[in-house]
C-alpha cells in the first residue's frame, strides 16, 4: 500500500479554477494505477480521474472538458487540474491508488482502489 496526502482544495466562486495534488509515500509509486474521486454531502463516492500505471488518462463525462489529471513519477505526485469549476462540483476530493502494483485499468469503482487519502474539500459558489 502507499500512504496518500491530498493539498490544494479550497473555496472558489463558479467559473474558477483550482489544482489539488497529492503527494505519495514509497518507491513503487510509478507501478500503481492512480485515481481521484469525489463525495458531495448525501453522495456516494464517485469516480473522477484516472491514471493507469501505464500511462494515459481517463475521465469522467461529467469532467471531460475542464479537468485533467496527471503524474510526476518523479515527484511521486499525481495533480488534478479543475478549471470551470460548477456548484456541483462541490465535494471532498480524494486520492487513491489501487490495491497492487501493475494493476491495469480504467478503474472505476470504488472496491478497485485500496489506498485512500485524508480528502480535501473543494466548495464552489454560484
Amino acid at each position: 500500500q502507499v500512504q496518500l496526502v491530498e493539498s490544494g482544495g479550497g473555496l472558489v466562486q463558479a467559473g474558477g479554477s483550482l489544482r489539488l495534488s497529492c503527494a505519495a509515500s514509497g518507491r513503487a509509486f510509478s507501478s500503481y494505477t492512480m485515481g481521484w474521486l469525489r463525495q458531495a454531502p448525501g453522495k456516494e463516492r464517485e469516480f473522477v480521474a484516472g491514471l493507469p500505471w501505464t500511462g494515459g488518462t481517463y475521465l469522467a463525462d461529467s469532467v471531460k472538458g475542464r479537468f485533467t489529471v496527471s503524474r510526476d513519477n518523479a515527484k511521486n505526485t499525481v495533480y488534478l487540474q479543475m478549471n470551470s469549476l460548477k456548484p456541483e462540483d462541490t465535494a471532498v476530493y480524494y486520492c487513491a491508488a489501487a490495491r497492487s502494483r501493475y494493476t491495469s485499468g480504467p478503474l472505476r469503482r470504488v472496491d478497485d482502489f485500496g489506498s485512500w487519502g485524508q480528502g480535501t474539500q473543494v466548495t464552489v459558489s454560484s
